[in-house]
């Protein structure tokens, strides 16, 4: 696994990506330290970061079994991917009309525009092709104006504009090689799939007649769902 495709996995982010990866969100510890002792992290790295994780909130310990906390549980949430819709060729436009807001309030704003899977045009306009089935936030509702638009120019170079297509084309399928030379290697394919999950959180989840020819997204979700069927099966093992 080429080392530019991933980076160095903390203790904390292996924890959160095992538990994102389990239905329900939730192991014994025992199972928590099994799993990182597979993919390279010691037992007493392993407890040391659940122990920070349950006094910062990132997780819940009850007994010897530990979960993901609420705020993480909607992390996983959205994980899978929103609900498409056919697209008629409108746009989704939100334009923040409040000013005065600290950085940490434009941060959190940027944060939460992301996850709704806009890019921003221009400082202040968000937009994204009308297909996407998901509730916006009382955070974004409270200060943007919403529109639905249909831009006179090129869709498929506005979205162009939009999101840097080729190169998560290109970082897609150097993962999903990745994937494919990580084999049986838990250690790498568990980098590689923390990487892969990262880079979903990304796909803009355009239309098809939007996407370049060899879009990987369909490929990476697939990718991921076998990654979670082997957890499973590696816990089962265990049991």
């Amino acid at each position: 696994m080429s080392p530019s495709l991933t980076a160095t996995v903390s203790a904390r982010s292996a924890v959160l990506s095992l538990l994102l990866g389990a239905h329900p969100p939730e192991l014994e510890g025992r199972e928590i330290v099994a799993a990182m002792r597979l993919f390279g992290i010691s037992e007493s790295t392993t407890r040391a970061a659940m122990s920070r994780m349950v006094t910062a909130g990132d997780l819940v310990r009850d007994g010897g079994r530990y979960a993901l906390s609420e705020r993480l549980v909607r992390r996983q949430a959205r994980t899978d991917s929103p609900t498409t819709t056919v697209w008629d060729g409108t746009w989704e436009t939100a334009i923040i009309t409040t000013s005065g807001r600290s950085a940490g309030d434009r941060a959190n704003l940027r944060a939460e525009m992301t996850r709704l899977r806009l890019a921003e045009l221009r400082e202040g306009v968000w937009m994204r092709p009308a297909n996407l089935d998901r509730p916006w936030t009382d955070a974004v509702r409270d200060v943007a104006s919403r529109f639905s638009a249909r831009p006179e120019d090129d869709p498929v170079e506005l979205a162009h504009a939009l999101w840097d297509l080729p190169e998560w084309s290109r970082h897609g399928r150097a993962l999903l090689a990745a994937v494919d030379d990580a084999g049986d290697d838990g250690q790498a394919r568990f980098l590689t799939m923390v990487a892969l999950v990262r880079h979903l959180y990304e796909d803009p989840l355009l239309p098809p007649e939007l996407c370049p020819a060899g879009w990987p997204a369909e490929a990476l979700t697939a990718a991921y769902a076998d990654f979670r069927a082997w957890l499973a099966a590696m816990r089962i093992g265990r049991g």
